[in-house]
């Protein structure tokens, strides 16, 4: 950071971390999209921005999808981080920081921050009885759960009962009420905050599981390894970490850097992680003794027509994908204008079209291009110097001027109250009007006119003038579509003071470059059915082949055994508390196993088909009454029940299982 950062004001602004689990559909990356936005245009209004985004990597979801695809957990979310950052990239997102929960001085701090809390009387140890939605990574309550589905979701939840430590939200609730009504936009929107408030708050607010043990893939709770730390507690932290956050000092001992951008000026996140945001994390930090963020802006949904997007019905939308036919500045267009301020936006393939061939190509594009190829034709691309005219004329002339700082004083408001279309809509309200100044002046009247040079030149100096303000404001929104027609226009008159209350940027004299389609119009009915075409293909790879298992054969040699015999063995439901390698045996793995009425240790040969951590936290059956075997030098008291010879297959138990109940 430089001195001249220092003097400037500040803007923190983080994104959601996106969950790592699959690639972003369209709904997804309009978050960052929007962000991005927002912190372009602070940028121009004089700000020292950081704007942090990243990746959320832990959890019970992620370690499944790992073992469906036969990976460690840590070689998914380094797959996944990497196309989400990709797809981050492609839509030129002008990030500071990406964050990875999985970074190393993450955990570091989660681990010191979970000791802070437990220490300070925050945390204590109890066991969860509840419902679960692995998706959401959410725990609910009776009342809460819908039809056994999950209500931010919709999809089942699953019965969870295990040890867990929990936080004292009661500790905390009188004061973020305090803090809440005392900062009417500290949640936005109106209608956000409401719902949290009485849903929530109002409501009466359970204290929150902060820890899991039925599953391994997270940050160990650094005095009880058995647990890991709950995703929520885990990934809301990245906004202070990101910032070097060091949970041994206190706010004024934090480095310059921390204290420099904390606290964040905005979360901008998706409205269905808003309870996360307004409620735990300000309640977090208050058990930290640190400053809350200033507002936190739950952004609506993106849905493809009516419904929300999924895979299955062949309607999800991807980003880069959708830049492959309207370019990346279309793509960012479509997103920006199209989503409200407070209520769901919606996507067809129909709309973006039509919002491209009408905006970009219509408004913008043939404004630009019209204007360049009559001031080569008329002038030689040279620009000529403005000059008065009739009343008549310069009323018109007024008009526009007044259109231009109309527009830049509605993108200030806006963009400053993160209504983001309302201030896009203010730019092309601009341009339309530019287009309606050409037809009401024809400048190819006036150039058959040897007395009207010195109009036309002023006519098209207006023009391009409008252009270069209208570029100038759009710079936020389509930068490398704004950048091209400022670099054609050849003009130095690129920042948002020169837009607005200021007319005259372009310099007499300048030679502009040739004009050039920016948009190129599309075929709608053309593209639709290439569209669709790819929609099919999409469905067709993502419906379930149907299965033509192999009849087994029966096995040969096998003794038959009666009743009685079976019953000699005794199989019983155990958990895995733990599990390691055997020393110089490839084939072993340790297992720690939790009966309920006891614990023990067995040694299975599965390490060519699981990685421990793979193990840890499942519930599966042991034959408790084997006698003790040493296996390279390892006592082994029991026998874990696994199918399969080439490719060996642990048989798992439902989690809500018991512990110690004999298997008949």
């Amino acid at each position: 950071m430089n001195c001249s950062d220092t003097e400037k004001p500040k803007f923190y602004l983080t994104t959601a971390i996106a969950y790592a689990s699959r690639k972003p559909h369209f709904g997804n990356t309009y978050e960052v999209i929007m962000s991005d936005a927002v912190v372009r245009y602070k940028r121009e209004m004089g700000y020292d921005v950081y704007f942090c985004t990243g990746t959320d990597e832990h959890g019970q979801k992620i370690q499944d999808l790992a073992a469906e695809a036969g990976i460690t957990p840590q070689a998914y979310v380094d797959q996944v981080a990497g196309e989400i950052k990709g797809v981050w990239d492609a839509m030129n997102t002008s990030y500071d920081y990406f964050i990875r929960t999985t970074d190393k001085p993450h955990c570091q701090a989660v681990q010191k921050i979970f000791k802070k809390f437990y220490d300070q009387g925050d945390i204590y140890k109890s066991r969860y009885e509840g419902w679960y939605c692995v998706p959401c990574e959410s725990f609910f309550t009776e009342t809460q759960v819908v039809d056994g589905k999950c209500p931010d979701c919709g999809r089942p939840v699953q019965r969870a009962s295990e040890e867990a430590y929990f936080f004292k939200m009661s500790n905390y609730v009188d004061r973020l009420m305090a803090h809440i009504e005392a900062h009417p936009d500290f949640i936005e929107p109106e209608s956000r905050k409401k719902e949290m408030v009485n849903n929530f708050l109002k409501a009466g607010l359970q204290d929150l599981c902060v820890s899991r043990t039925s599953f391994s893939w997270g940050i160990p709770v650094p005095f009880d390894t058995r647990h890991v730390t709950y995703v929520w507690l885990d990934a809301l932290t990245n906004y202070i970490t990101a910032l070097g956050y060091d949970p041994d000092k206190s706010y004024e001992e934090q480095s310059e850097h921390f204290r420099r951008y904390w606290p964040a000026d905005v979360h901008i996140i998706g409205k269905d992680i808003l309870r996360f945001h307004t409620i735990y994390w300000p309640i977090f930090l208050m058990a930290l003794d640190l400053p809350l963020p200033k507002k936190v802006f739950g952004h609506p949904w993106f849905n493809f027509g009516t419904d929300k997007m999924s895979k299955s019905r062949g309607n999800v939308i991807y980003a880069d994908e959708l830049a492959k036919h309207f370019t990346v500045d279309g793509v960012r267009y479509y997103a920006l204008s199209e989503m409200p301020y407070g209520s769901d936006g919606s996507i067809t393939y129909e709309s973006v079209i039509n919002r491209y061939n009408t905006d970009l190509v219509n408004n913008l594009g043939n404004l630009f291009k019209r204007t360049l190829d009559m001031q080569k034709k008329y002038f030689d691309r040279t620009v000529m110097a403005p000059v008065a005219g009739s009343a008549e004329e310069e009323a018109l002339d007024a008009d526009l001027k007044a259109a231009c700082k109309t527009a830049y004083e509605g993108v200030v408001a806006n963009m400053d109250s993160y209504h983001v279309a309302d201030a896009l809509d203010c730019i092309f309200t601009m341009l339309r009007r530019a287009n309606k100044y050409i037809d009401e002046t024809t400048p190819w009247t006036l150039a058959k006119d040897p007395e009207k040079q010195a109009r036309l030149g002023t006519v098209l100096y207006n023009l391009l003038e409008v252009i270069r303000q209208g570029a100038v404001l759009l710079k936020p929104f389509i930068p490398a579509t704004a950048e091209e027609i400022l670099d054609r226009l050849n003009t130095k008159a690129r920042t948002y003071d020169t837009v607005g209350n200021t007319f005259g940027g372009m310099e007499a004299g300048t030679q502009v470059a040739e004009s050039r389609v920016l948009f190129a119009r599309i075929d709608e009915k053309a593209k639709l059915a290439e569209l669709e075409a790819a929609r099919e293909a999409q469905l067709q790879a993502n419906a379930p082949k149907p299965e033509q298992p192999a009849k087994p054969e029966k096995p040969e040699g096998v003794a038959q055994i009666g009743i009685e015999d079976f019953m000699k063995v005794e199989l019983r439901t155990a958990q895995v508390l733990a599990c390691e390698p055997v020393p110089k045996a490839k084939k072993l793995l340790k297992l720690r196993l939790d009966l309920g009425y006891e614990q023990r240790q067995v040694v299975s040969g599965i390490a060519k088909w699981y990685k421990p951590e793979e193990l840890v936290g499942k519930k599966l059956i042991v034959v408790a009454n084997l006698a003790p075997a040493t296996l390279c030098g390892v006592e082994s008291n029991g026998m874990i029940l696994a199918s399969g010879e080439d490719t060996v297959r642990v048989v798992f138990l439902d989690p809500e299982t018991p512990l110690g109940q004999r298997v008949r």
